[in-house]
């Protein structure tokens, strides 16, 4: 009996003496809304991570996005996490204004993805067919101090109007905005996403609307990060002609506390598996590696540039 217990105590004082590496990792994915475009692909991209990365637990948290996501990672409180790129470079900057009371340094990028479209979805029956229509009117920015919110501002400082200009301004989520909308007491929303989101599929299944441009003079008067774009048509029903707006890019975000090896894992897996995202959400179709390197206002992380490296996309 002896030599066996002593070989079951050997066995068991192995397993308590395994090394730390073999210790469970935890992702904590930073989305958005959960009618937004965020949170589906967080959601896809937790199950890559789940499935692909040993001794690894996901998680998926719904958040008010950008700038709440960029905050979290500061504090340590999460490891990847989705940003618009005006909201990335006020973070940056530690833009008070924007929500950031410092410079958040400990933000690292993992990646561009695809283009946020500012979409100024109106009910059919406001009138509003422009965004000077918007005046004496009630539109939903966004939550507070969200990227949403934050592209609300600059869309209508760039149309010489600012919330003043606006009879009732109503800081909500996308799907909230909708809810309103379908129950007329509200006008219009302005939501930063990716095309074909489904708080706005749902409203144009829900009732008749009219997606409202943003001309390029008023893109160009507000000037980098955003850039001129177009809304296809048939994006949402009713919606028969394109429709030209502003789009600003989004960016998948880590930071200082996230090792080079577990950074440069969570950014392989996301750029070798852009057929399973494209599955996920439609904007997950216009994320391209080739682009993926390229414009961020904040450093990329090592574990980023190693990756980017074997691709040959720096050198």
């Amino acid at each position: 009996m002896k030599p066996r217990l002593f070989a079951i105590a050997a066995a068991a004082a192995l397993v308590l003496s395994a090394p730390q590496a073999r210790a469970q990792q935890f992702i904590n994915v930073l989305t958005g809304g959960t009618s937004g475009v965020y949170y589906p692909l967080g959601v896809a991209i937790a199950k890559i991570y789940s499935d692909k990365i040993p001794n690894v637990k996901t998680q998926v948290q719904a958040t008010k996005a950008s700038v709440e996501n960029l905050v979290l990672l500061q504090q340590g409180r999460g490891e990847i996490a989705f940003s618009l790129g005006d909201s990335l470079k006020a973070a940056w900057a530690g833009d008070e204004e924007a929500g950031f009371k410092a410079k958040l340094d400990k933000l690292r990028v993992i990646g561009a993805i695809y283009p946020n479209y500012i979409q100024i979805v109106a009910t059919a029956d406001s009138g509003i067919k422009t965004i000077a229509d918007l005046k004496g009117k009630s539109l939903s920015v966004g939550a507070p101090k969200s990227g949403t919110e934050l592209n609300s501002r600059a869309i209508l400082k760039g149309a010489g109007m600012d919330y003043k200009d606006i009879g009732k301004v109503e800081y909500l989520p996308f799907a909230e905005s909708v809810d309103l909308m379908k129950n007329r007491q509200l006008a219009a929303t302005l939501q930063s996403a990716g095309l074909g989101v489904a708080s706005l599929k749902d409203l144009s299944n829900s009732a008749e609307i009219t997606v409202v441009a943003v001309p390029k003079d008023v893109v160009d008067k507000i000037g980098p990060p955003f850039v001129a774009a177009t809304i296809p048509a048939g994006t949402y029903k009713g919606q028969d002609k394109d429709v030209p707006t502003a789009a600003v890019v989004n960016y998948l975000v880590t930071s200082t506390a996230v090792s080079d090896d577990l950074a440069y894992q969570m950014t392989k897996l996301v750029f070798d598996a852009l057929p399973e995202l494209a599955n996920s959400h439609a904007a997950g179709r216009e994320i391209k590696l080739e682009t993926a390197a390229t414009g961020s206002p904040v450093p990329l992380h090592p574990g980023a540039i190693r990756y980017f490296k074997e691709k040959g996309l720096i050198k």
